[in-house]
């Protein structure tokens, strides 16, 4: 585990959006949000260089917004 700064906030960023998206796909029943939403909480604990954190992050934020319901 990488418990650099830029690391932390990213990891914090993305868990934030996650749980965001995961507790809006549970209540409108979507089932392609609520897993992205468990992605974005998942991956920051699963990669360790801050780079790759900040492009899985936006990747998979952006298909929040192009994968909606």
């Amino acid at each position: 585990m990488n418990f650099e700064l830029n690391n932390l906030i990213a990891g914090f960023l993305f868990g934030s959006i996650g749980m965001v998206a995961f507790v809006y796909g549970k209540r409108m029943v979507q089932w392609s949000t609520m897993f992205l939403g468990m992605a974005l909480m998942a991956f920051p604990y699963l990669i360790e260089d801050t780079l790759w954190v900040y492009i899985v992050g936006v990747v998979l934020t952006a298909c929040l917004f192009v994968f909606r319901g």
